[in-house]
Parts: structure tokens; sequence; C-alpha cells
């Protein structure tokens, strides 16, 4: 474990108590014991999650883009032509919320519907082509981020962590 993830781990010991007063509450977060919570895997991984989505915001927010976005334009430049069912369907998006996104691209002019030339019913996404020089900044930025978690938990770490998370993908 590297200095900063140590330093950063959330503590596994009881509250302190106050002297003087049994009913006092603490107020340091440091000091609030999370009892069952240390040894629960959904919990850390929250945690975590929470810490990387910060993290990608962050890094990312010079071009305002968020997780989800960068997620639906990777798979969308990855995969022309692909449905919105399809996309909704690869990266666990609800529907409704995947047309609210795309209609986001769309006004800034990274993604485009096409009528699909298979089915009338759907359209075929592709990247623009400012969304495709949008997508290779994202990418460089993402890769920072990337950097940045490696920082904190360790390259080796990172690796095995991406190893036992892909059977979720």
């Amino acid at each position: 474990m590297t200095a900063n993830a140590a330093r950063n781990e959330l503590p596994a010991r009881a509250p302190r108590k106050r002297a003087g007063n049994d009913a006092a509450r603490p107020n340091d977060a440091d000091e609030i014991g999370l009892d069952a919570l240390v040894g629960h895997a959904g919990y850390a991984v929250r945690r975590f999650q929470i810490w990387i989505f910060q993290d990608f915001v962050r890094t990312l927010a010079a071009v305002d883009i968020r997780p989800t976005q960068y997620s639906v334009m990777t798979v969308i430049g990855a995969n022309p032509g692909l449905s919105q069912m399809a996309v909704a369907k690869r990266l666990g998006i609800e529907r409704a919320r995947l047309v609210h996104l795309l209609d986001s691209l769309e006004g800034r002019k990274l993604v485009k519907r096409v009528p699909s030339a298979t089915d009338r019913r759907s359209h075929a996404l592709h990247l623009s082509a400012q969304g495709q020089e949008a997508l290779r900044k994202f990418k460089k930025l993402a890769a920072q981020h990337e950097r940045h978690v490696a920082e904190k938990i360790g390259k080796e770490n990172r690796e095995r962590l991406l190893q036992i998370l892909s059977c979720f993908a």
C-alpha cells in the first residue's frame, strides 16, 4: 500500500470517548466509527467510486465532460453506427437517460443521429468531426485521471482491481 493510500484509508477504530461528557458526539469525521462497514466490500467500492468520479470531474472540468458522457462518446467512437438501444444496453444506462445524454452531446455538436439504413424506427449514432477531435482530447485527460488512480492505490493494485472488476464490464 502506498503512503498516500495508507494516509487516506478509512479508520477502523471505534470513536474515542470524550472526557466529562459521555453523551457528546464526535464532530471530526475521523472519530466516527464505521462498525461493520469496515468489512463491507460494497461500502469500500462506493467510497472509491465517489473519489474516482470526483477526480474524473476535476481532471476533465476544463472540457466540461462527465464520466457517462465520456463513456457514451467512447463507445460510439469505437463502434460508429450503433443504435441508441445497443449503446444503452452495453453501458447499462436507462434508455430515457441515454436520450437526455445524447440530446446534450448533440447540442454540443459532438454526436449526431443518422436515420438507420436497416431500421426506419431507430437512429445510428456517430461522432461528428468535432466530436472525434474532442474525444481525442478527452482520452488524453482521462489517461491523466487514470494516472491519478494509479498514484492513489499503486500501479499494481490498479491493474489487479481492473482484473477483479473485469467480470462486471
